[in-house]
């Protein structure tokens, strides 16, 4: 039961994401707002507050409807303007940044909340103008749910105004690195701060049975605690074999586990543990974070843009998410409470993390001299200067230096750009201080 509980909470996290998620819910409050409304009316509220509070209740009906009337229409331009506003922003962050920053973005809470605001007060206005019927040769005016759809018309004008000041701000390029940033970082002390301080030593699974991946899909996540309890419950230990993130074609093994053999009910119920997806998120899969300000920073370098001021400010983020990089151990346990790890999880190698990020910057960026530079300075601060779980690390990242070094001079045609990365790379061999030689 606990299995499915876990399975179903990780479903509704993955729901939130979507942009009609708090815009439905949000919605669907406006319009249990407006029933209730009615039920209050019903018992005479409106007519209670005009005895007693008359100027909090409008008792025209010419007034009531035309307020209500141009509430709707303008609450539906309003909503009009606003998803083209999303659309404007989706399309120009594809176009010049990259389409793997759409799922962050359509995810902005902040967004969705204010879409639900404007459909929950056009769905209020539509039932309470709905609610003026006549009684005879009178109407029954809803005096004070009128007055309501005028405060909450009021906070949609509030909303409305913060909606462009929020837009304008998310469609720049400093702030999207920025929380692509701040989200990965959030991911990366977590999963440092969860990581024992002693090696760890894990059975050798070269002998352990495979389960294999039974749709294709990318491995977008796996729900741990669900896992963690199969695994207790049949005493086993498991080794997750595919990375998450990656695209994992049917048939392929997705884990390995020691003891005896399952039945198919169990490895379905162990494969009901991982979720596929076509789309990503930061909060799931760090990795993601260096793949989009990569593709930020290549994409700034391309002729139709050429903005290498991006393409350095998108370094800066990577040297901070490299130095955090490099606290973190290249493998991921899960610990029993007797602190026996019996769940292995295969990550992505700091060494072929940074080779993906170099090639491509190296790719695209070798034959401007300030972002090679830049891409000196960084490597040289992850080399003397950064904090490292792992000696071997280093190893690497003078492998790159060399790589950028060779890439740097093969399309340096000027003498004094020649010599700025000569002596640069001089600096670098004199200062170094580890056991490895550049």
């Amino acid at each position: 039961m606990k299995k499915h509980f876990y399975n179903l909470l990780e479903y509704i996290i993955k729901l939130e994401s979507n942009i009609a998620f708090y815009p439905s819910l949000i919605s669907l409050a406006g319009l249990l707002f407006a029933f209730f409304m009615y039920y209050l009316e019903s018992w005479g509220v409106s007519k209670y507050l005009v005895e007693n509070a008359p100027l909090l209740v409008i008792n025209n009906i010419d007034t009531a409807r035309d307020l209500l009337t141009t509430f709707i229409g303008g609450l539906i331009s309003i909503m009009v303007f606003s998803f083209s506003l999303v659309m404007i922003l989706l399309n120009q962050a594809s176009s010049n940044f990259s389409p793997r920053l759409l799922p962050g973005l359509i995810s902005n809470r902040r967004h969705q909340v204010i879409l639900g605001i404007y459909n929950s007060t056009l769905l209020y206005c539509i039932f309470i103008l709905v609610s003026i019927t006549p009684h005879g040769d009178k109407y029954q005016l809803p005096g004070f749910s009128v007055l309501l759809a005028i405060v909450f018309m009021t906070v949609c004008l509030a909303a409305f105004i913060y909606f462009i000041h929020s837009i304008s701000q998310q469609i720049q390029v400093g702030t999207i690195m920025d929380k692509i940033f701040d989200k990965a970082s959030e991911r990366l002390s977590a999963l440092i701060d969860n990581e024992k301080s002693t090696e760890i030593e894990f059975p050798d699974t070269s002998d352990w049975k495979p389960v294999d991946c039974r749709k294709s899909g990318y491995f977008q996540d796996v729900s741990l605690n669900a896992l963690a309890e199969f695994a207790q419950e049949k005493n086993v230990k498991i080794e997750i074999v595919q990375i998450k993130g990656t695209y994992i074609l049917k048939g392929l093994p997705l884990l390995k586990y020691s003891g005896e053999a399952l039945d198919d009910d169990a490895k379905d119920e162990v494969l009901d543990c991982f979720h596929f997806s076509k789309n990503e998120l930061i909060e799931e899969n760090y990795v993601l974070a260096f793949k989009q300000i990569t593709e930020i920073a290549v994409k700034a370098m391309s002729p139709g843009i050429n903005d290498p001021g991006t393409a350095i400010n998108a370094i800066d983020y990577m040297t901070e998410l490299f130095t955090l990089r490099m606290k973190k151990r290249d493998s991921s346990y899960l610990f029993d409470d007797d602190d026996d790890a019996f769940l292995s999880i295969k990550t992505v190698k700091f060494e072929d993390l940074l080779y993906s990020v170099m090639a491509a910057l190296r790719t695209y960026c070798k034959h401007d001299v300030i972002v090679v530079q830049k891409l000196f300075m960084m490597l040289e601060f992850l080399l003397l200067h950064a904090e490292t779980c792992d000696p071997n690390y280093k190893e690497k990242i003078i492998e790159e230096i060399r790589n950028l070094h060779q890439d740097a001079i093969a399309n340096q045609k000027n003498d004094h750009d020649l010599s700025l990365i000569e002596h640069r790379m001089a600096k670098l061999k004199s200062s170094n201080t580890s056991d490895f030689t550049i």
